[in-house]
């Protein structure tokens, strides 16, 4: 009893320390590096970038300077009563009182924003127990051994304090990193926190065959890595085994596709749906309902990417009837077409409904750099009257800037081109330009334009301009079953009649030029609304509201 009380008052709690990033102010960007520890003094950083170094740089100073954790150390968990990290004892498990189980070990722990970095000495479970866990050390088996021989011999010969035996009594001494120290990565993961790595464990003399060498000089046995899906790692013990590797091999899936350059849709929806598979089993096998709502979450993305694959390669759904091919596919295309349709009419240089179209059609050439070329027979495929005096009225104006004179634009053929310029769409360096879009797009949507308003039957019927104009309204206003309007409720009759130059009295009379081309079915105008849909003849070109 006297052995025993005596190994309880050598018993200390294990060491505890916190290295932290904090805001300085609001609105400002520097911040302030703290550490727990009272010799230690703040920080003040220009950024967090220059704060999260400092403060990772201060811990692994820390650690190579400290000693190693000590096996009689009271857990540091157990000593602030954590009933999170501590499990219930099993049948065959007795832990002591100031351990939850496991050799003491040295941990860092911290949080998944990277704001704050903890170490504490504490038993492996609990270690274990800290999703962001790592173990940078740990107290050597031979070592607890020495430790309770000398608590066993004190009656011949007492310990000093450190570790040095007195004269009598075993010797114990205190284990210390290797020359390296802990290494305390900074490498950047998803979650933005550093992942401490295990230190090297010291060795003895007995290098020439580690049969014969003591078990405290034998490197400590590593864990596998663990891995990492949709910000959760995946526990190393997590059975079945092909589920864990499932899980892994997941993880490294998605990430591989995020590094693509290229989308594939068809791949993210396989992958979305071995996820959910993969995480309803984890949640059965863990009892977690955050994992179920995350399976859950991975069928409608796995649905939702397909859907997507089977309308931009125009095939309909299981079930449904054929989908609309269209020419341009993706809800990001048609709003970039539904922003340049807007930029002029509120642009415009020229008023009139032939300037309009002209200045459309000249925009969608130069969206990207303001730089573009021109034939001849891109301004007289238009149902313009006098183009030649249209463009110079808007080389006149300042908009628009050509090489050459406007007779030899009217004459160039696609052999030698004119090259136009439009200054108010040349990005610099304070002005990036009113499109977003990119290069490979742009010829996208000048193709599509093309296409609306030489459409055939548009072009048989010697429609005019403020007609192609409705048209190229029409199609970048309906839903995806052509119907006009958000939710099929109509257009605006004030709205149609801005963008087409036209005064309202007029517009009825452009609808029924569009009906009798078989472009619109079940039209109607009222005061205030154009009511209606496409045909399905003209469905392909449509750019649906998302």
């Amino acid at each position: 009893m006297g052995v025993e009380a005596h190994a309880t008052n050598e018993r200390v709690t294990g060491r505890r320390w916190t290295v932290r990033l904090d805001p300085v102010g609001r609105g400002r960007a520097d911040v302030r590096v703290s550490c727990s520890r009272p010799a230690c003094a703040a920080q003040v950083l220009p950024s967090a970038a220059a704060g999260r170094t400092a403060a990772i740089g201060h811990l692994k100073a820390h650690l190579r300077a400290g000693p190693a954790p000590r096996p009689s150390a009271q857990c540091a968990c157990r000593a602030e009563e954590c009933h999170t990290h501590i499990r219930p004892a099993g049948p065959r498990e007795r832990p002591v009182p100031w351990r939850c189980g496991g050799a003491v070990v040295l941990a860092v722990i911290t949080d998944r924003e990277g704001r704050w970095w903890q170490v504490m000495e504490c038993c492996s479970r609990c270690a274990a127990a800290h999703p962001t866990g790592k173990v940078v050390a740990t107290a050597p088996a031979a070592e607890a051994a020495a430790r309770s021989d000398g608590f066993r011999a004190d009656a011949a010969g007492p310990t000093a304090p450190g570790g040095t035996a007195t004269p009598g009594g075993p010797a114990a001494t205190t284990p210390t990193f290797s020359a390296a120290g802990p290494h305390f990565s900074h490498s950047a993961t998803a979650a933005g926190t550093a992942v401490p790595q295990q230190a090297s464990a010291p060795r003895s003399d007995h290098r020439s065959d580690p049969r014969t060498a003591p078990r405290s000089a034998r490197p400590p046995r590593r864990r596998p890595p663990r891995g990492r899906i949709a910000q959760r790692l995946v526990p190393h013990d997590l059975r079945p085994v092909a589920l864990r590797d499932e899980l892994t091999e997941l993880g490294e899936l998605f990430r591989a596709y995020q590094a693509r350059t290229e989308p594939d849709l068809a791949m993210l929806a396989d992958l979305h749906a071995r996820k959910a598979e993969a995480f309803h089993a984890w949640a059965e096998a863990t009892a977690d309902t955050g994992l179920r709502l995350d399976a859950r979450r991975a069928e409608q993305a796995a649905a939702t990417a397909r859907l997507q694959h089977l309308h931009r390669i125009g095939q309909a759904p299981d079930g449904e009837g054929p989908a609309v091919a269209r020419l341009l596919t993706a809800p990001a295309q048609w709003n970039h077409a539904r922003s340049v349709l807007a930029h002029v009419a509120e642009n415009a240089p020229l008023p009139g409904a032939e300037a309009r179209l002209l200045v459309v059609m000249v925009t969608l050439r130069t969206a990207q750099s303001g730089v573009g070329n021109l034939v001849g027979q891109d301004i007289k495929g238009l149902p313009l009257h006098d183009p030649q005096h249209l463009v110079e009225q808007l080389v006149e104006s300042g908009w628009l800037g050509i090489s050459g004179t406007v007779e030899e634009l009217i004459a160039s053929r696609p052999e030698n081109p004119t090259r136009i310029t439009v200054p108010s769409l040349t990005p610099d360096e304070n002005d990036p330009g009113p499109f977003t879009f990119g290069r490979k797009l742009r010829p996208k949507l000048s193709g599509w334009a093309q296409r609306v308003v030489g459409e055939k039957k548009l072009r048989k019927g010697k429609t005019e301009a403020d007609v192609r104009l409705l048209a190229l309204a029409l199609a970048t206003g309906s839903d995806g079953e052509g119907r006009l309007g958000p939710g099929g409720e109509g257009i605006g009759v004030d709205i149609l009649s801005s963008w087409c130059a036209v005064d309202p009295g007029d517009l009825p009379a452009l609808v029924d030029r569009l009906t009798a081309a078989d472009w619109l079915a079940e039209a109607e105008v009222t005061d205030t609304l154009l009511t209606g849909k496409l045909t399905e003849r003209v469905l392909p070109l449509g750019c649906p509201l998302t």
